[in-house]
């Protein structure tokens, strides 16, 4: 069984980090190494603290031999004697779990800070999105040291989280206490569950198609699968005191996996379609009886296919001056700014020049309307560098 968590928690590390040099490697070649942004250098500061998590995990099962101060009936601590190995192994294996439980919520709420800046990117030039993210990223703050504080102050002496005898009692043995279950918990799921409600309202007042709607929500709320294991992980703690713990350290491996590459999806996915685009073009193709879908005036790629690059376009647009089909972005902010006029403004300019008067004293005017390209650009910047 041992053997088995090992295989199971190195081989999810491995993915761990191969997911995030896929990310990097995706930012890279769309802005160049100039171009990254915070949360593209924190991102590894996470892999560390993931490292460190992973080594604990593995060290616990060859130095603790999967032991700790839970998981003992009363007879059994007093039976104990301080010279049997497993002793130390309890001993080891306790402080590991503090130290575990550590490092697991600097790693969570790190990536949950990735999140929040990669969002004030993702709504550059949308202030009143903006002070949702500045809130949720004091939230994550905040949060964070709640957490702490509820690790090394719930146990006093803080000693007794490596006791054996007499038994410390519940908020003393680490790998089931109830106040750290209960607090990284709540403050986990709450956290992930602001993080989810700020782009997934924007996307659905957004004028993307149905499909392009779902895709893209699909992709930024991954983070629900975080949930899930965070509520998996918490009910093994509450429901079984004695093997709980064991179970609980098996999901919170899986969580922190899962926390990895959900954090890194965003930047993946768009080079993921793009390497895809050919085989999900001809499947389009051939669906529709080879009608190509016309861009509305903007040539992003979009997750749910917005977007039409220079392959997919049935003739090109004689109005357009520039095409950035290379770009990826989550939907086409284009085509919301240009229905709605929110978030960016607009010039629209009459030319009176082309208002003629016919011979028979009938006023023919056109209006012709032109956007501006330099503020549409310029906030649609954090799109291209997706």
């Amino acid at each position: 069984m041992a053997h088995d968590s090992a295989v199971e928690l190195w081989t999810l590390y491995a993915f761990g980090v191969f997911f995030t040099m896929l990310r990097t490697y995706a930012r890279v070649t769309a802005v160049s190494f100039r171009e990254l942004r915070a949360d593209d250098y924190l991102i590894w500061f996470a892999i560390l603290i993931y490292t460190t998590q992973c080594i604990l995990g593995y060290n616990i099962g060859i130095l603790a031999r999967g032991l700790a101060n839970n998981g003992m009936t009363d007879e059994q601590r007093s039976a104990l004697s301080q010279e049997d190995p497993e002793y130390g192994w309890r001993v080891t294996g306790s402080k590991i779990q503090v130290a575990g439980w550590t490092t697991a919520a600097c790693l969570l709420w790190t990536l949950k800070m990735c999140v929040a800046i990669f969002l004030l990117r993702l709504t550059n030039g949308l202030k009143n999105y903006h002070k949702q993210i500045y809130a949720a990223m004091a939230l994550i703050a905040a949060t964070f040291v709640m957490v702490i504080l509820t690790i090394y102050l719930s146990c006093r002496p803080f000693n007794h989280y490596w006791q054996i005898y007499p038994n410390p009692g519940n908020a003393c043995q680490a790998g089931v206490s109830k106040p750290i279950v209960v607090s990284t918990f709540v403050t986990n799921v709450f956290t992930d569950a602001c993080l989810l409600m700020i782009p997934i309202p924007m996307l659905w007042k957004s004028t993307l198609r149905r499909l392009q709607k779902i895709a893209s929500t699909l992709v930024l709320s991954a983070g629900v699968f975080i949930i899930i294991c965070a509520t998996l992980k918490s009910i093994y703690v509450l429901v079984d005191p004695i093997d709980g713990g064991q179970l609980a350290a098996q999901w919170g491996t899986r969580e922190t996996f899962v926390a990895v590459v959900t954090t890194n999806l965003p930047m993946i996915f768009p080079l993921l379609k793009n390497w895809l685009s050919p085989f999900i073009q001809s499947t389009i193709r051939s669906s529709s009886n080879n009608k190509a879908y016309k861009s509305p005036g903007s040539g992003f790629v979009t997750i749910g296919g917005g977007g039409a690059s220079n392959k997919s376009k049935s003739r090109p647009d004689p109005h357009s001056e520039h095409d950035d089909s290379g770009n990826t972005t989550f939907y086409n902010e284009s085509e919301e700014n240009i229905v709605k006029g929110d978030d960016v403004q607009l010039q629209n300019m009459e030319l009176a020049s082309a208002s003629q008067r016919t011979p028979n004293g009938i006023m023919v005017s056109k209006n012709i309307t032109v956007i501006s390209d330099y503020d549409d650009e310029r906030n649609l910047e954090p799109f291209k560098r997706l």
